[in-house]
C-alpha cells in the first residue's frame, strides 16, 4: 500500500506542479457555478435543495475526467517512458492504483470546494442533508468510474487526443444506456434493464438520498473491471513477442476475463437483494414508516395493490415505474401475508383492460411526445389500484406526481410523496369497508349510553312514541354488540335532582321546552360514554326512528378508531374569481384534498342545527351568520365537538384586474369574544413575505400601463421556523406557509384559563397591522415595500388552537329554534287581521303541515373537556384562487394550505397517523423570503468563495513542496557533512 499512496503523491504533485490542475479545479468550479445560478436558476427556482449543483454531473464529469486521464498513460507511451515504468520493482496493478487515486484525489479537491453551495443553501432554507451526502458519495462512485474508463482507453494509445475523445464516448456510452432517450424506446422491461446498466440512473437513485448496495456495487464492479482491463493491458506491453509465451498470455488473458465476467455477474446476483440500503434523508423518506406499518397491521382481510403501468408511456413518467415498484414490493413486504402487489400492462391483456375501464374506472391517458423524427401522441396507463373487500380507490398519475416547470420545454417530474398517498388510500379502504361492515368490530372498550330522559307521561307529542323507538333502535344495538354495548335510562327530574345537577355540571344540560308558549320544562338527552371518554348525541332534526338510528351509529363510529370520519363543511355559496365572474366553489381543491380522507357533507346551517353523523364542522369564510347558524356552532361545540374556523374581518376582491377590499363581518364576532378571542378589524403585513404575482399600474408618458409582476407582497406573510408551534401535530411537520389577507387574532388570557391553548401561526417581529380598503401597492409612494409602515410592530397571531371547557353564551336564553309568538299575527280580539285566514288554512299545503312539526329544542351550557376550538385568521389562504397563484409564482403545486387543515382535521379526530407521512413533498422545502440584493450577495460570495478555494489549494501545495524541498536539502546537507 506504501507504494500505492508513493505514486499517487507523486502523481499528484506533477499535477499540481502544472497547471493542469488548477485548470480542472477552475474549470470544474466555474461551471458548477454557472449551472447552478444561471442555468437552473436556483434563487428563481426558491427550492432549498441542491440539486441543480449534481444533475449535470454525469455530463459534465464525462469530459472533465476524460481530460484528466487522457495524458496518464498515452503521454508515457508517447514519450518512451513507460518503458522505464515498466522495468521498475512495483507490480502493474500498483502503478494502476496510484495513478487512479491521484486522478481521483483531485477529484475529490475540486468537490470539496464546492461545499460552499449547500452551505449556502442550508442557511436559506431548510436543506436536507441527507441527499447531499448521497449525491457527493455518487458524485465521487460516478467519478471514479470515469476515470478507470478514461485510464483504460488512455493506456491503449500513445495519442491524448484520441484518449480524450475515447474516453468521453465510452462514458457518454454508459450514460446514454439508461437515459430516458433509449429506454422510452424498449418499454419497462427492456426499459429496466437498461437503466440497470446505465451509470446515469445509478447515479439518480443515490442522489435522492438512498444508499443503496445494489449502487454502490455497480460503479465499484466497473471500476475493478476497467482497472483490470488496463492492467492487462500494460501487461501486453511487456510481452516482447506475442507468441514467445503463448501459455502465460493465455493465462493473463484467462484471468482478466474471468475477474471482469464475475464483477459483472454479481450485479445480477445483487439484484434480489432488496433490502441492503440505507435511508439517509431527514424522516427518511424512502422507508416504509411506522404509520404505514400501523395501517397494515390493521388487515383482516387481503389487499390488493395492483399497478397499471404501459410499456410505452411519457418519457418523464418511465423512470418513476420503477420506484413505484420497488415502494409497492416493501408494502408486500410489510403486510406480511396480507397484501398482493401485482404490475400489469392492461395493454398486453385485453381483459385487464376490459376489467381496468368497467369496473375500476382506469382509462388510458393521451400523452404528447416529440422526438426527433417526429409528434406522436402515446395512450398510457400510469394509475395504481387499491382494493380491500368490496371497497377500492385509485391512484392516477396526477395523484402520483409532483411538476416543477423550470421553462416552457424543461419540466422536472418526481414521485410528490408515494408513500402518503398510497398509506392514505389504504386508510381510505380500510375504513371504508369497516364502516361498511360491523358496527362494533373496531371498539377497543365497551360502550355505554345513557339516555338522560323524562318520564313518557311527562314527554309532549311526538316524544313518548320517539322514546319508544329509541328503546327499541337500543335494544337491537346491544344484541348485535356481543356485548361491547349496554344502555340505561335516568329521569333528571325524578328523586332529589342529583342527577339534573350532575348533567348540568358535566355536560351544560338544560330543560328542553317545546315552545315559548309551552314552557313546560322535560329532559331527552342522550349521552355515549367509553372509559373516560363520553359524547353528547344531539337529538336528530327528523325526530323518528331513522333519524335515532344515524344519530347513535355516527356516535359510535366516533369511538371507533377504524371508521372514515365525516366533517360537516359550510363554505360560500359562489366566490367571485380574478376575472369578476362568480367562481362558483373556490374551495374546490380543498374539498377535493379533505374527501381523499374523509366524508364531506356540506351545511348551510340554516336549520340551526349541525349534521348528526358530523365528527368536525368545518367553517369556512363566513359572512353575516343569523342566530340559527351561530347557534349552531356553538351547540356543536358545547356537545364536545370541534370547530375549524378559517375567517377574516375582510373580503378581498380580485376583479377587474386590482386588488381591493371590503371590511365583511362573520357574525360570529361576539360568539368569539365570549369564547376568550377576538378577530381584529384589520389585515396583517409582514416584511417577511412571499411573492406573487400581482397587478401594477406603470405611468409610460401620461399613460397608466397595467401589467402583472412577480413583486414582494406584504399581505402575505410567508410563515416558518419558530412562527410555527413545534409543539403541536398541526404546524410540527409543515415547514413553511403564506398566510394570504389575515386578520390578527387577539386572545383574552384571562378567559382562556384552565384551556389548553397554543398559538400556532405567529407572523415575524416586523409585522404590522392595517385596516386601509386599499390593497394596491403603491412603489413611488412607499419604496420597496408598497404600503405605508404601521407603528404596532410585532408578532402578529394568525391561527390559535384551544382546547377545554367553554360555556356557551346562549347559556340562560331560550334556543333559537323554537317558534315565536307572532304577536302581529291576531289582533286585542284574537280573530285573525287578515279576513282571508280560514280559505288560507284550507288550502295550507304539505310543506306547511311539515313546517308546523315541534320542534324540540334545549341550550347545552357547556362543553365538556374534549371540545376544540380553532381559529385561522383567514380564508381566502385556502382558496382556490390564493393556491393557484402560488402555484404560478413557485411553478410547483404549492398545497401547504391544504396540509394545515388536513393536519387540523387529524389532529382533532385523533386520527393521527398520516401527520408523519404528510408535507414530505419533493418541492415542500422552499427558500426564505429574500430580496434582490440578498440573493446578490450570497451568489456573489459563492463566486468569492471559489476563488478563495482555489487560491487555499495553491497555497497548500506550496506549502507542502517547500517542505519537501527542506527536507531534501537536510538530508543532502547531512549527507555532505558525514563525508
Amino acid at each position: 500500500m506504501s507504494e500505492i499512496l508513493r505514486i499517487a503523491r507523486r502523481e499528484l504533485a506533477a499535477f499540481f506542479g502544472s497547471p493542469v490542475a488548477y485548470i480542472f479545479i477552475g474549470a470544474f468550479l466555474a461551471v458548477c457555478l454557472f449551472v447552478f445560478f444561471w442555468v437552473d436558476a436556483f434563487f428563481a427556482r426558491n427550492i432549498a435543495d441542491a440539486r441543480p449543483l449534481f444533475e449535470w454531473m454525469p455530463i459534465l464529469l464525462v469530459f472533465l475526467c476524460a481530460a484528466l486521464t487522457m495524458r496518464l498513460w498515452s503521454e508515457e507511451r508517447r514519450s518512451g517512458t513507460i518503458e522505464n515504468l515498466m522495468t521498475l520493482p512495483v507490480a502493474t496493478p500498483k502503478l494502476v492504483l496510484g495513478k487512479f487515486l491521484a486522478a481521483l484525489g483531485l477529484v475529490a479537491v475540486a468537490l470539496a470546494l464546492t461545499l460552499p453551495l449547500p452551505v449556502t443553501v442550508s442557511l436559506l432554507g431548510p436543506l436536507d442533508w441527507g441527499p447531499i451526502v448521497g449525491a457527493y458519495l455518487a458524485t465521487l462512485l460516478l467519478a471514479a468510474a470515469y476515470l478507470a474508463i478514461g485510464l483504460f482507453v488512455s493506456s491503449r494509445t500513445d495519442n491524448p487526443i484520441v484518449a480524450l475523445i475515447g474516453s468521453a464516448l465510452v462514458c457518454i456510452l454508459f450514460y446514454l444506456i439508461g437515459s430516458p432517450a433509449l429506454t422510452s424506446l424498449v418499454g419497462h422491461n427492456g426499459g429496466e434493464i437498461l437503466r440497470l446498466i446505465g451509470s446515469g440512473s445509478r447515479f439518480e437513485s443515490i442522489t435522492r438520498g438512498v444508499i443503496d448496495l445494489r449502487d454502490l456495487y455497480y460503479y465499484l464492479s466497473l471500476v475493478g473491471a476497467f482497472l483490470a482491463l488496463t492492467v492487462y493491458s500494460l501487461e501486453r506491453l511487456r510481452w516482447a513477442e506475442p507468441q514467445a509465451n503463448p501459455r502465460h498470455h493465455h493465462r493473463w488473458m484467462l484471468v482478466t476475463g474471468l475477474a471482469v465476467a464475475n464483477l459483472i455477474a454479481a450485479n445480477l446476483w445483487l439484484q434480489g437483494v432488496t433490502q441492503a440500503r440505507a435511508d439517509l434523508t431527514q424522516g427518511r423518506l424512502y422507508t416504509l414508516s411506522e404509520a404505514t406499518q400501523t395501517y397494515l397491521d390493521q388487515l383482516q382481510e387481503p389487499l390488493l395493490i395492483r399497478g397499471y403501468f404501459s410499456a410505452q408511456t411519457h418519457p418523464l413518467l418511465a423512470p418513476l415505474v420503477p420506484q413505484l415498484r420497488d415502494l409497492l414490493k416493501e408494502y408486500e413486504i410489510a403486510g406480511k401475508g396480507k397484501v398482493r402487489v401485482e404490475i400489469v400492462d392492461p395493454q398486453d391483456s385485453p381483459e385487464l383492460e376490459r376489467e381496468a375501464g368497467e369496473l375500476y374506472g382506469i382509462h388510458p391517458v393521451a400523452f404528447q411526445t416529440a422526438n426527433k423524427y417526429q409528434a406522436a401522441v402515446v395512450n398510457s396507463y400510469f394509475d395504481i389500484l387499491v382494493k380491500y373487500g368490496d371497497q377500492y380507490e385509485t391512484l392516477n398519475f396526477q395523484d402520483l406526481i409532483d411538476l416543477k416547470v423550470r421553462s416552457e420545454t424543461d419540466l422536472d417530474v418526481r414521485l410528490r410523496n408515494p408513500e402518503y398517498d398510497l398509506t392514505r388510500t389504504i386508510k381510505k379502504v380500510l375504513y371504508g369497508y369497516r364502516g361498511g361492515g360491523d358496527l362494533f368490530s373496531s371498539l377497543t372498550k365497551p360502550l355505554h349510553f345513557t339516555g338522560f330522559v323524562s318520564a313518557s307521561d311527562t314527554l309532549p307529542e311526538p316524544l313518548p312514541a320517539l322514546r319508544k323507538d329509541l328503546e327499541s333502535v337500543l335494544s337491537d344495538l346491544a344484541r348485535d354488540s356481543s356485548g361491547r354495548f349496554s344502555f340505561a335510562f335516568k329521569d333528571p327530574a325524578a328523586g332529589d335532582g342529583s342527577v339534573a345537577k350532575q348533567i348540568r355540571e358535566d355536560y351544560g344540560f338544560e330543560p328542553l321546552v317545546v315552545s315559548l308558549l309551552d314552557p313546560t320544562p322535560f329532559y331527552f338527552y342522550m349521552v355515549l360514554q367509553s372509559g373516560d371518554q363520553s359524547f353528547p348525541i344531539p337529538l336528530p332534526e327528523s325526530l323518528d326512528r331513522a333519524g335515532l338510528s344515524r344519530a347513535i351509529e355516527a356516535g359510535i363510529k366516533r369511538f371507533a378508531p377504524g371508521v372514515l370520519r365525516t366533517l360537516a363543511l359550510y363554505k360560500p355559496a359562489s366566490m367571485p374569481n380574478p376575472y369578476g365572474a362568480p367562481g362558483g366553489g373556490d374551495y374546490s381543491l380543498l374539498q377535493q384534498s379533505l374527501e381523499e380522507n374523509f366524508r364531506i357533507q356540506e351545511t348551510d346551517l340554516e336549520s340551526g342545527q349541525v349534521p348528526a353523523e358530523a365528527d368536525l364542522l368545518m367553517v369556512l369564510a363566513p359572512e353575516n351568520l343569523d342566530e340559527k347558524q351561530q347557534f349552531a356552532v356553538d351547540q356543536f361545540l358545547m356537545q364536545g365537538g370541534t370547530v375549524l374556523l378559517a375567517a377574516s374581518s375582510f373580503q378581498v376582491d380580485l376583479s377587474g384586474g386590482t386588488i381591493g377590499a371590503h371590511k365583511a363581518p362573520t357574525g360570529l364576532e361576539s360568539w368569539l369574544e365570549h369564547q376568550g378571542l377576538t378577530l381584529g378589524e384589520s389585515l396583517v403585513l409582514d416584511p417577511q413575505n412571499t411573492p406573487f404575482p400581482i397587478p401594477v399600474q406603470r405611468d409610460v408618458g401620461g399613460f397608466v400601463v397595467q401589467e402583472i409582476q412577480t413583486l414582494d407582497y406584504p399581505y402575505f406573510p410567508d410563515v416558518r421556523g419558530d412562527g410555527l408551534a413545534q409543539d403541536s401535530g398541526i404546524t410540527s411537520n409543515l415547514g413553511q406557509i403564506t398566510m394570504n389577507w389575515s386578520s390578527p387574532i387577539e386572545v383574552d388570557r384571562e378567559k382562556n384559563a384552565g384551556r389548553h391553548l397554543v398559538e400556532l401561526i405567529r407572523s415575524s417581529d416586523s409585522a404590522w397591522t392595517s385596516d386601509s380598503e386599499n390593497m394596491q401597492p403603491d412603489f413611488d409612494a412607499h419604496g420597496d415595500i408598497g404600503f405605508p409602515r404601521g407603528d404596532d410592530r410585532g408578532r402578529k397571531l394568525l391561527a390559535v388552537s384551544i382546547e377545554g371547557r367553554f360555556d356557551s353564551p346562549f347559556a340562560g336564553k331560550p334556543s333559537p329554534l323554537l317558534p315565536k309568538a307572532d304577536a302581529d299575527a291576531k289582533d286585542t280580539d284574537g280573530k285573525a287581521k287578515d279576513a282571508d285566514a280560514e280559505t288560507d288554512q284550507e288550502s295550507e299545503t304539505d310543506a306547511d303541515a311539515e313546517a308546523k312539526k315541534p320542534v324540540i329544542s334545549g341550550v347545552v351550557e357547556s362543553s365538556p373537556e374534549s371540545a376544540r376550538l380553532i381559529l385561522i385568521g383567514s380564508s381566502s389562504f385556502l382558496s382556490d384562487t390564493a393556491i393557484s397563484l402560488a402555484n404560478e409564482a413557485t411553478q410547483t403545486r404549492y398545497l401547504k394550505p391544504v396540509e394545515l387543515v388536513q393536519n387540523a382535521v387529524d389532529w382533532s379526530l385523533e386520527d393521527r397517523g398520516l401527520l408523519s407521512l404528510r408535507g414530505r413533498g419533493q418541492f415542500s422545502r422552499m427558500l426564505d423570503p429574500m430580496g434582490q440584493q440578498t440573493r446578490l450577495f450570497w451568489e456573489s460570495l459563492n463566486y468569492l468563495l471559489a476563488l478563495a478555494g482555489l487560491a487555499l489549494v495553491y497555497w497548500i501545495h506550496r506549502r507542502a513542496r517547500r517542505r519537501r524541498e527542506s527536507a531534501y536539502a537536510a538530508i543532502l546537507h547531512d549527507g555532505g557533512a558525514r563525508a
